[in-house]
């Protein structure tokens, strides 16, 4: 792994808090993530690879933890953020199918990355997401802590389907996966990793916008997107499309920066 995303992954490790049992987080299982949600293509992994969530992120902290009460209290606090910028961020992040978190990217890789400039990078991100998923599910069925706006009316930047009383919050799917393609990304564009990998962390902290997500659930996301990279890199055909996806993304580069970025 590149010496720039190992510091990425010690800084994220050393900023974590120890995370405590949950208690009386009720029955919460994993159900399809939402109404509108659109299957990624098969992963690369056979089943999760061998990586057990559980073992690596410990279980979330309980309500009536410091640290549990205060990620309430975020919650609460960060429902001002309805129509604010952040909050149109965060209803743009909420989308896995690859088209906004591409044009986030491209901005902060200064590259054109998309469906039709880098192909096979953008199907190796979504087939990341399938991957992701066999992960984090298992996680989410075995802690089943409730999402934050369970019991309650505050506004959330997502329509209020069933998943959200059904599906677990810890670790957020999220998390693991904006900071996956990021590490992916920071790898094809190296002098651009500063920028991308803050989009990555981005992308997860806007489930604590949207109001879906607690804090301590987008950083151990963030853990499983390091354990999935790591992983990948060690099989074939994700190491064979990695190539391709260098190739594309030299050549997009040289046709010229994105459009729309702003500034």
């Amino acid at each position: 792994m590149p010496r720039f995303v190992l510091i990425a992954v010690a800084a994220i490790l050393a900023s974590c808090a120890r995370l405590e049992a949950p208690t009386g987080s009720g029955p919460v299982a994993t159900t399809a993530p939402s109404a509108g949600w659109t299957k990624p293509p098969p992963g690369y992994l056979a089943g999760n690879g061998g990586i057990d969530a559980t073992a690596i992120i410990g279980p979330p902290p309980t309500p009536a933890s410091p640290r549990g009460k205060a990620e309430r209290a975020q919650f609460d606090e960060t429902r001002k953020l309805v129509n604010t910028p952040v909050w149109s961020l965060a209803i743009a992040d909420a989308d896995l199918s690859g088209k906004n978190g591409l044009k986030s990217f491209s901005c902060a890789a200064g590259v054109t990355l998309s469906a039709e400039a880098t192909p096979t990078l953008a199907n190796m991100l979504l087939r990341m997401t399938d991957d992701a998923a066999k992960i984090y599910q298992p996680a989410k069925a075995a802690y089943r802590r409730p999402r934050p706006p369970v019991g309650n009316a505050k506004p959330i930047c997502v329509p209020r389907e069933p998943w959200i009383e059904t599906d677990g919050s810890y670790p957020s799917g999220h998390g693991l996966i904006g900071w996956a393609w990021a590490s992916v990304i920071a790898e094809l564009v190296p002098e651009k990793a500063s920028p991308i990998l803050a989009r990555g962390k981005a992308f997860g902290d806007s489930r604590i916008i949207c109001g879906v997500h607690f804090q301590s659930d987008v950083e151990a996301g963030r853990y499983l997107g390091s354990a999935l990279v790591t992983r990948l890199r060690d099989d074939p055909a994700f190491v064979a499309d990695l190539a391709k996806a260098r190739a594309e993304v030299a050549a997009s580069r040289a046709n010229g920066p994105p459009t729309g970025c702003g500034g």
